[in-house]
């Protein structure tokens, strides 16, 4: 039986949590839409909040995950340019999703505080008008993911982990190796 590979250090956590955030705040959007446009959609906007909340978080332990990457991961002129304008994006998403995700919890929280909000204009166009701006946090977190891909795809760069030691591997690798001895019957 398998067990888990072991947990890579801090520096080498950011391929394993850099997916979180975008998959988290790309979604967070198609609740938003689908709590205005469902007659009863008001628990919609609470998960899309959540979803934003956990999406937010989970962009301070990106950046910190990548700072601490990026600190050994091999330069080149053009890596290095490419790298500063990535950590540049990650912070500026990481402080409008915080933003955004503040702004949110106000729009869904008010009507339930301040009762004169409950109008239908107020419970359609605020949420739809808060999209907008969403739309332009989407647009920076799409750069700030192109950028790391960039990085990963085009110029090689690689999270730097330890070698794992793989005891499961051993047995398998045995095996292949007693096979490519045994002569082979037609």
């Amino acid at each position: 039986m398998n067990g888990l590979p072991p947990l890579p250090s801090w520096d080498g956590l950011h391929p394993l949590i850099v997916h979180f955030p975008i998959a988290l705040l790309l979604v967070a959007p198609l609740f938003v839409v689908l709590g205005v446009v469902l007659r009863r959609g008001r628990p919609l906007l609470w998960a899309a909040l959540l979803l934003m909340a956990i999406g937010t978080t989970a962009t301070f332990f990106a950046v910190s995950t990548g700072e601490a990457a990026g600190k050994l991961a091999e330069r080149t002129p053009q890596i290095n340019a490419v790298l500063e304008h990535h950590e540049n994006l990650a912070e500026t998403t990481r402080v409008v999703f915080t933003a955004l995700t503040v702004v949110f919890a106000a729009i869904v929280a008010a009507p339930v505080v301040i009762r004169r909000l409950q109008v239908p204009a107020v419970r359609i166009v605020l949420p739809l008008a808060f999209l907008l701006l969403y739309g332009a946090g989407v647009v920076v977190l799409a750069n700030t993911a192109h950028n790391g891909g960039r990085l990963v795809h085009e110029l090689g760069v690689q999270a730097l982990m330890a070698p794992a030691s793989s005891p499961a591997a051993e047995p398998v690798e045995k095996e292949v190796a007693r096979s490519l001895k045994e002569p082979r019957t037609p």
